[in-house]
């Protein structure tokens, strides 16, 4: 099985470091889990998530010229993310309502757009 940048697959964590750990894939070829791809949140020590021959669902991340493979544990538990112009789409409506939003709170302030100021005579 060739490996590819973004193929999800399961191995067995077979190294702890304070930088990571190394988990052998069911291709039997290993890889590296940096430190900040263990979990979303912060993670100060590496040993407080995974534990010595824990298997875990990892996600190609990259491979280096080298073939060093780069995993990630957390892109492994996300859904699968969305096309770009779906994400577009969805901020362009959100956009709007928050314009049109704005426009009526700043509107209400101002006593309504295309009410002319009036100047007081003072009589």
């Amino acid at each position: 099985m060739a490996l590819e940048v973004g193929t999800i697959l399961s191995g067995i964590v077979t190294g702890i470091t304070s930088f990571g750990a190394f988990v052998e894939l069911e291709t039997g070829e290993t890889g590296l889990v940096h430190i900040s791809e263990v979990a979303d949140a912060y993670v100060k020590d590496i040993n407080e998530h995974l534990k010595l021959k824990e298997k875990v669902v990892v996600k190609i991340i990259n491979i280096d010229s080298k073939g060093k493979i780069g995993l990630s544990i957390r892109q492994a538990k996300r859904r699968p993310s969305i096309s770009f112009e779906e994400r577009m789409n969805r901020f362009l409506k959100d956009s709007e309502e928050r314009l049109t939003d704005l426009r009526k709170h700043t509107d209400a302030k101002r006593g309504g757009r295309g009410t002319p100021y009036k100047k007081s005579t003072g009589k």
